[in-house]
């Protein structure tokens, strides 16, 4: 368990994607799918609000838009995870190797979203929300998602929208992680143990990653996806 959180807070910290590691290492250990994807989310919530706080220089310059950009993936968030509360446990199940699928194929196309350009705000704002419904149920890859929707808002400066990303990412994270804990849907010795591996992996595994460099850790991310989404169809969990 520990090992599943060093990992992915490594995995994180330099390139996003850990949750397509520790939350098959739950799913490995035995726990009850919706248990280990709610107790994913609560264990690893310290690492996005770990990565928004090293970006909090950048606050001032973008103060002024964060309310209306932080307001609906937060509703989303709620939805998302009361969603995934009210979903059988066994439906769930079945659902496992389509959402690992969809999180590998988004970090396959990562750097096409992330030169998203400005568009129109009305294609944006409902993409907020929507992106804040995924992280509430699921929540791989929503960093990639959210680069690409700042870029359609008109943030162009990579520092900004990744201090924005950080921001949202940590509140998605922290509301969908209250709402598990208020239901006694998290496995809380799981959860610590897990946390405590992503805060580790995070200030020490980062630096090896950083060695084998972004794009081969994105790449292996894809094969370990690939892999575990044809493992799940042909052993469902």
């Amino acid at each position: 368990m520990f090992g599943g959180g060093l990992v992915a807070g490594a995995i994180n910290s330099i390139a996003g994607g850990g949750t397509l590691l520790s939350f098959p290492a739950l799913l490995a250990l035995g726990r009850d799918p919706l248990l280990a994807n709610a107790t994913n989310a609560v264990g690893l919530c310290t690492g996005s609000l770990a990565s928004a706080y090293g970006f909090r220089h950048h606050i001032p310059q973008i103060r002024h838009r964060l309310p209306a950009l932080l307001l609906l993936p937060l509703l989303g968030s709620i939805a998302g995870a009361v969603l995934l509360i009210l979903t059988p446990s066994d439906t769930f199940a079945v659902l496992i190797p389509y959402l690992i699928l969809s999180a590998t194929v988004l970090f396959a196309v990562q750097e096409p979203l992330g030169r998203a350009k400005a568009a129109p705000a009305f294609l944006a704002w409902p993409l907020l929300f929507g992106i804040g419904v995924y992280g509430g149920y699921f929540g791989a890859g929503i960093g990639i998602l959210l680069l690409a929707t700042l870029g359609m808002l008109g943030l162009t400066d990579i520092h900004e929208k990744n201090v924005v990303k950080n921001l949202i990412a940590a509140g998605i994270n922290a509301v969908a992680a209250a709402i598990f804990a208020g239901r006694g849907v998290v496995l809380w010795s799981d959860a610590l143990l897990l946390g405590a591996g992503a805060i580790a992996g995070g200030y020490v595994g980062s630096r090896v990653a950083t060695r084998l460099g972004r794009t081969f850790v994105r790449r292996a991310i894809v094969v370990i996806g690939i892999a575990l989404t044809v493992w799940y169809f042909a052993h469902p969990a």
